[in-house]
């Protein structure tokens, strides 16, 4: 019973090292790549679950995280297109999608460290090169282009990736964005100048606007003017022209010419309710008194 108690057990213990040996398991957040005497053999294994397997070294499982994973890249000094220097912290969010491309050009996580930072590096120093200084730091926000920019290192770094390496690159961010003390106090002095520039435009604009408010009142004021003096040369001109009727009666009839003055004057001012002390024979309080006895001209 012992010798076949022992066997039993030694039988279990070499179906259990067999079948660790000649199996495998697939977890739910990895792929595996199969190779046997050192060449990729069938296609990535995707799918959860327990496979079979020739034992090691004819057959070895190489494993890859599937999940998205997130690199950093170092603080890299680089220029914008105008030739200011900043310095530059970049990341990007990867997975492996082609595990047989990824084996046969980078072949595990740890070498993926050094393409990452090449790659990032690279196309994080092009795209910033093409973009000027004030589409990163800028008083209106609607000027900032972070966003776009962080775009086009993504896409940029997306095809490069996938097609040399198996790996896609989900998105891209700038981390941190830092200036030097000297391009700060440059960066300072631009914008005074722009305020002092656009403050002088201002400044301008109103003179401008105030010379022509001006000459648009000289203008008015001489065409007023000109039509009140228009206006007075008229009334005179009535005026002259009523004398004339007058000095024509005065000198035909000087004494009705005389008559009508005085009726005239009265009604002027007898219009109003007003007192008026004068004496009875006072021209022309005394039509009041009498009619002068008019006899026409023959």
């Amino acid at each position: 019973m012992k010798n076949i108690s022992t066997t039993i057990f030694v039988l279990l213990v070499a179906l259990a090292l067999g079948l660790a040996f000649c199996s495998f398991q697939v977890r739910e957040t990895e792929s595996v790549l199969l190779t046997r005497f050192g060449k990729p053999i069938g296609e990535p294994i995707t799918e959860p679950g327990f496979y079979w397997k020739w034992p090691q070294p004819i057959d070895q499982v190489h494993r890859f995280e599937s999940r998205l994973q997130v690199f950093e890249g170092q603080m890299e000094e680089t220029t914008t297109k105008g030739g200011e220097p900043v310095i530059v912290t970049s990341y990007m969010n990867w997975r492996i999608a082609d595990p047989l491309k990824f084996y046969e050009t980078v072949t595990n996580a740890n070498n993926a460290q050094k393409y990452l930072l090449s790659q990032l590096r690279n196309e994080q120093n092009a795209i910033i090169g093409r973009h000027s200084f004030n589409e990163f730091i800028n008083t209106d926000p609607s000027k900032i282009k972070f966003a776009q920019i962080e775009n086009e290192i993504r896409d940029s770094l997306k095809k490069i990736m996938l097609d040399k390496y198996g790996i896609e690159v989900a998105t891209v961010g700038i981390k941190k964005f830092e200036i030097s003390e000297k391009v700060t106090e440059q960066v300072f002095n631009r914008m005074r100048s722009d305020r002092k520039k656009k403050s002088e435009r201002i400044l301008a604009e109103g003179s401008a606007e105030a010379a022509k408010i001006k000459a648009d009142a000289e203008a008015k004021k001489i065409e007023i003017l000109a039509t009140a003096q228009a206006r007075a040369k008229a009334i005179r001109g009535e005026g002259d022209a009523d004398a004339a009727k007058y000095y024509k009666l005065l000198e035909e009839d000087p004494q009705l010419a005389m008559f009508l003055r005085d009726v005239d004057a009265l009604k002027k001012i007898l219009k109003n309710r007003s007192t008026i002390v004068l004496g009875a024979q006072t021209e022309p309080i005394k039509l009041l008194r009498e009619v002068p006895n008019i006899e026409p001209k023959q």
